[in-house]
């Protein structure tokens, strides 16, 4: 039975007593650290959201009734929506996701990001439940439902950096945070396969339950297994929680800001701020693009069935999957070992990632073979994922304190693209009769997605950084969160170091040296802002004896 204790961890008043459920199993994944299960478990939440995206996708290739109307197939379906209708329902999503972005970085700002998080994904599940239901009713109700999936969708980015703020070590961000990110791309990896499969042999609705009931499992293991921050843990290793918080310094500490100490106009005149801004606009155009699309082009332009469009539309998404974390940890190998510049990096894989994934597109609008235009397809949605390893995580390089409400932003800003490309994009392919226009239609759907990606190299390559900002620091004196004197321990530190919280910020990578040893004879109490006055010389605690069983009469 696991009591909670561990004799690697330090004392601490922010570790809580074990959980009645933690008495019995510990809350950790084996062979994993705790920091690299949140960003495991936060993959999956990613992968359960972003499949869910897919089962509309496959759904109206079931019910509209337009599948295969090029081969003289007709099949009949329970609706028979416009292409008004599907635009509709398509960007009513985007519009929820839209509002939730920018106060989604600041409910990650003031509580705790991993609670944001878990409650987001899991009320999505619930909405996604019942849209078979409101399906039935009209397209109003479904529409209503899709504003409400993403309103609530619309925190998980924001929360997700809150919750790096506190977990990520600055030289582990990169492969951290790509590692959760990677589940949006594992998401539509399996998503559309299994959303196809179950549309095809069991009905167009399953694919909705499917997913919001594991939705829900995964919300009880999520609330098992993470917690708000290390010191929160009750059964993190004393190794990984030094680790994480001596690498991050006392900028994790500093008062979260509020909407009126928020520079603002710090935002507005930064050009790294548009850059990502920018980046994110163009990388969700294409995202869209390929989310929403990319079934109805291989069913249009090849003549592919449900099935086998989920399928081949999968493959580039599952080659980026494992290209992403892979791109995380080669951005921070090329930082820890100096050889090459924070803001060199992340130029580096963003601009080559879109610049790829653009010239890929050019070459799949032309595409004449199915084989051929999957193949070109792979490589340029491969690619894009070196570019997660750019934009997605430069927030937290150019100003930490404040990467929720950034992510929120830029976001917010993204989603405007979400929000246009349905439109655009029923509007340029609505003959789905002739093939000769849909070529022509779908080569242009591509082309416009390559020149969209470089107008985003050339802004990011430009005006993004990855060095702290000026305005990202608080203002000393900033708000220290007093703790009470009572019950305290003691530990050893060099009395004549500066007391923990009256020191100015540091970033982790870029933080002063560690400070020296602890002096072998001092003692002070371990509350981190205690003044010199209550320092107290007492001897050094002996060694602990190893603990021997009494023998029959008694004695040792």
């Amino acid at each position: 039975m696991y009591d909670g204790e561990d004799l690697e961890t330090p004392p601490s008043p922010d570790r809580p007593p074990p959980r009645q459920i933690d008495k019995y199993v510990r809350p950790e994944c084996p062979c994993l650290s705790a920091r690299y299960t949140v960003a495991l478990l936060a993959c999956f939440g990613f992968s359960i959201m972003f499949g869910m995206r897919c089962n509309m996708s496959m759904a109206k290739l079931k019910m509209v009734g337009k599948h295969n109307e090029s081969a003289g197939e007709h099949t009949e379906t329970p609706f028979n929506w416009t292409v008004e209708v599907e635009s509709s329902i398509d960007s009513s999503y985007f519009a929820g996701y839209l509002i939730t972005q920018v106060p989604g970085g600041f409910f990650a700002s003031m509580y705790p990001a991993n609670k944001i998080f878990g409650a987001a994904i899991v009320a999505s599940c619930l909405f996604n439940m019942a849209i078979p239901g409101a399906m039935t009713i009209g397209p109003a109700a479904v529409v209503m439902l899709k504003v409400a999936q993403g309103f609530v969708e619309g925190v998980t980015y924001p929360s997700c950096h809150g919750i790096w703020r506190v977990w990520a070590p600055p030289l582990e961000r990169s492969r951290l945070a790509t590692l959760a990110f990677c589940g949006t791309y594992a998401g539509i990896v399996i998503g559309m396969p299994l959303s196809g499969l179950l549309t095809d042999f069991i009905s167009w609705q399953t694919p909705f339950y499917f997913y919001g009931v594991s939705g829900i499992i995964w919300y009880f293991a999520w609330l098992w297994l993470v917690f708000e921050k290390p010191s929160k843990h009750p059964s993190i290793s004393g190794k990984e929680l030094t680790y994480i918080e001596q690498s991050l310094g006392t900028a994790a500490q500093a008062a979260m800001p509020g909407f009126w100490n928020t520079p603002w106009k710090a935002f507005a005149t930064s050009p790294p701020v548009y850059a990502i801004i920018v980046a994110n606009f163009c990388r969700t155009w294409n995202f869209c693009l390929l989310v929403i699309f990319q079934s109805a082009y291989f069913s249009t332009r090849f003549n592919m069935k449900i099935t086998e469009s989920g399928f081949v539309g999968a493959i580039p998404h599952l080659i980026m999957t494992s290209l992403v974390p892979i791109g995380g940890m080669m951005a921070d190998y090329l930082r820890k070992n100096n050889i090459m510049s924070t803001t060199n990096v992340r130029k580096l894989f963003n601009c080559g990632g879109f610049g790829l994934e653009a010239f890929f597109f050019v070459l799949t609008a032309y595409a004449d073979n199915k084989y051929v235009a999957t193949i070109e397809l792979t490589l340029g949605v491969a690619c894009s994922g070196f570019a997660i390893s750019g934009y997605n995580v430069n927030h937290l390089d150019i100003a930490p304190r404040y990467a929720s409400i950034l992510m929120g932003l830029s976001n917010g800003i993204g989603t405007i693209a979400g929000f246009i490309v349905p439109i655009v994009i029923d509007y340029m392919t609505q003959d789905k009769e002739n093939l000769e226009k849909a070529i022509t239609e779908w080569r242009a759907v591509f082309l416009v997605g390559a020149t969209v990606h470089f107008i985003g190299i050339t802004i990011y390559a430009i005006f993004a950084s990855g060095e702290l900002q000026p305005w990202a620091e608080p203002t000393p004196p900033y708000e220290s969160p007093m703790k009470s004197l009572d019950n305290e321990t003691t530990f050893t530190q060099e009395p004549s170091a500066p007391l923990k919280g009256t020191e100015a910020p540091a970033y982790g990578a870029i933080a002063a040296p560690p400070p020296r040893p602890p002096a072998p004879q001092e003692h002070v109490p371990n509350n981190p802002f205690v003044s010199g006055a209550f320092y107290q010389a007492e001897p050094v605690q002996p060694p602990a004896q190893e603990y021997q069983e009494p023998s029959e009469d008694g004695t040792y």
